[in-house]
């Protein structure tokens, strides 16, 4: 290891490269040549405070109570590799990694001294010489008991061992079953919230311990897939729980856990949007995320409102070229003095990876949310765009025609809401850090001088053939029809002139289409250039997809066809932002009816048929 001393290399590395940040200040660094790092988990004892860093080569622990002057006390050897996780209990360190070792136990209590006893447990009882390996680990500190992730045994389920009679000296209780491998999780008071990344879930388990009788009787309460169905980690506070998914363009997440049976997604987050980069680890520490990014290093995000998260702080460890898993690997918040601990992998010119001791400043977003009406019927507005002028804060109603958004700056701003078919508005507010600004928007409705009586898109042959008939017209230039692969980026397929000041018939037709989702819709302009869109239409092109949604759109009622309807087992309708708004029983029917209050709209369906799930838009037209 080696400490950067030379006042020309810290320039360069703080000025050269720009590292970014906010509200986080770097104190000092500790790089380790010729040794990727791991995870990072801390310690403190006497007065002091220590790193304890996973090495290629074993577990390092590292002096950072000066956190201006850090310095590796001692390395205890372990096996050579680049997967390490470390947690603790009382005064012990437990070590897994995919390398071998078993669970690597440090007595820590002689520290600030090196001469520290360690060794490792292979399992006793039933598992006695059979536990080699593990991806991850975490420990019930309320209960004693240390949860064992991703081991060689029982393909990877989580491995229960009791501490509580000799922490150095671990006892199995057992495994937990149902759903497969865990890869990584979160376990306090006897409940654990496990992160099944193969299968896309994560399951909250009542673990039901017994310390006296070193057993187990779990007892699922509730499971729920994440937004990119691959959940690395998960942490959780009260009756909020995070996730992380490990994958390009993922997300921090979170959820509502009041009612276990339950489950619902409430936000997510990304740090860094469009860039496709990866989240790793996250933990809570007084309504704060603090979460590891691989190449975006670390965030800071304000959890107070878990359904309208903001991020309030952010340092980026990772000076190279993005390569998606590269930069940092974890983080840890939970230091008596507030520092951060931060390691990188590999850090460019260092040929190994390096330890972060970061100095962080906690601030609260500013919450901006309401609600946005028709000012004629008082009806909500969904997909209406809410935005604050001169930032890039903004956002959509859902449904129910509610926003929520925010950002880390205060000040006065003007909130602009607007949608197709209404006059824009425009109002002053002033955000506050910490405080929520709520204001319910009313939109008057624009008088179009084209009336709309029929927008209709059909396949044939591949081809998009669209009609649409006007009962009434005036001062209207004509109609630009525009499409859409992903409801993103629209571009516009050809012009019709209008023909029929008092109403009529128009047809267009695409060019050939590859199979997949297609969109469409109508921007309607007038003699002074004024424009109105009409509702988006949905156009399927098949290429062997067994399961088919139709009347698409549909005015409620659906079926699904090319699938034997006994093989379904559950249907669920989600809203675009992946809320789910309905859940169905299926007793075998092929058809059924879609809510009634449900809005038009682009709907997700999700069928779950023979272990597997399917997803397909629905368009609902009212």
């Amino acid at each position: 290891m080696q400490k950067i001393i030379s006042v020309f290399l810290f320039c360069w590395l703080h000025a050269g490269i720009a590292l970014s940040q906010t509200n986080v200040v770097q104190l000092d660094v500790l790089d380790y040549p010729g040794s990727e790092l791991a995870n990072i988990w801390g310690y403190a004892a006497g007065g002091n405070e220590y790193a304890l860093v996973g090495a290629q080569a074993g577990l390092s622990i590292v002096n950072v109570t000066d956190p201006n002057n850090i310095s590796e006390i001692v390395m205890i050897p372990g096996p050579f590799n680049s997967w390490k996780e470390i947690k603790t209990y009382q005064h012990y360190a437990y070590v897994v990694s995919e390398g071998g070792w078993g669970v690597q136990i440090v007595d820590l209590s002689n520290l600030p001294g090196s001469n520290l006893v360690y060794k490792s447990y292979n399992g006793d009882g039933a598992i006695s010489g059979q536990l080699t390996k593990a991806h991850a680990l975490h420990i019930d500190e309320a209960k004693g008991f240390l949860y064992v992730y991703g081991s060689n045994l029982f393909n990877g389920k989580a491995i229960i061992l009791d501490l509580n009679t000799d922490p150095y000296n671990p006892q199995y209780c057992g495994y937990y079953n149902p759903i497969g491998y865990v890869h990584d999780g979160y376990a306090y008071n006897d409940t654990m919230y496990s992160a099944h990344i193969y299968a896309g879930q994560v399951s909250v388990v009542k673990m039901n311990t017994d310390a006296v009788n070193n057993t187990i009787n779990p007892t699922t309460l509730g499971t729920i897939n994440t937004p990119n169905n691959f959940p690395h980690n998960t942490w959780r506070s009260g009756n909020t729980m995070l996730t992380t998914d490990e994958v390009s363009n993922s997300y921090l997440a979170a959820y509502n856990i009041s009612n276990p049976a339950n489950i619902t997604l409430l936000d997510r987050i990304q740090s860094n949007p469009g860039s496709n980069s990866i989240v790793h680890n996250t933990h809570i520490l007084n309504n704060y995320a603090i979460t590891s990014w691989y190449v975006d290093g670390f965030t800071i995000v304000d959890i107070t409102r878990p359904d309208n998260l903001i991020q309030t702080g952010n340092f980026d460890t990772y000076s190279g070229t993005p390569q998606g898993f590269e930069g940092c690997w974890g983080v840890y918040p939970f230091l008596p003095s507030g520092n951060i601990l931060a390691t990188n992998i590999a850090q460019p010119g260092v040929g190994g990876g390096r330890l972060f001791v970061c100095q962080p400043t906690y601030v609260r977003g500013c919450h901006v949310e309401g609600v946005v009406k028709d000012a004629n019927t008082n009806q909500n507005i969904n997909s209406a765009t809410v935005e604050l002028l001169s930032t890039t804060t903004n956002t959509t109603t859902n449904v129910s025609g509610v926003y929520k958004m925010g950002q880390l700056q205060s000040g006065t701003y003007t909130l602009r809401v607007s949608k197709t078919g209404y006059q824009t508005k425009n109002t002053q507010v002033t955000l506050s850090n910490g405080t929520l600004t709520f204001n319910t928007i009313l939109l008057a409705p624009l008088t179009l001088p084209v009336e709309l009586s029929r927008f209709e898109v059909k396949n044939i042959d591949n081809t998009a053939h669209l009609a649409w008939q006007t009962a009434s017209e005036a001062n209207s230039k004509g109609f630009e029809v525009e499409y859409s692969k992903d409801l993103g980026k629209w571009e516009t397929l050809g012009f019709v002139e209008s023909r029929y000041p008092d109403g009529g018939a128009y047809t267009f037709k695409s060019d050939l289409l590859p199979a997949g989702n297609h969109y469409f819709r109508l921007r309607q302009i007038d003699l002074d250039d004024e424009f109105s869109y009409t509702d988006v239409k949905l156009l399927q092109i098949g290429a062997g997809v067994k399961l088919q949604v139709t009347p698409n759109p549909s005015k409620g009622f659906v079926r699904l066809e090319g699938i034997d309807p006994e093989s379904i087992q559950r249907v669920e309708l989600y809203n675009y932002v992946l809320q789910k708004v309905a859940e169905f029983e299926w007793n075998g029917q092929s058809g059924f009816e879609l809510p009634a209050d449900l809005p038009s709209g682009v709907y997700r369906l999700r069928v779950s048929s023979a272990g597997e799930d399917i997803w397909r838009n629905v368009l609902l037209g009212k």
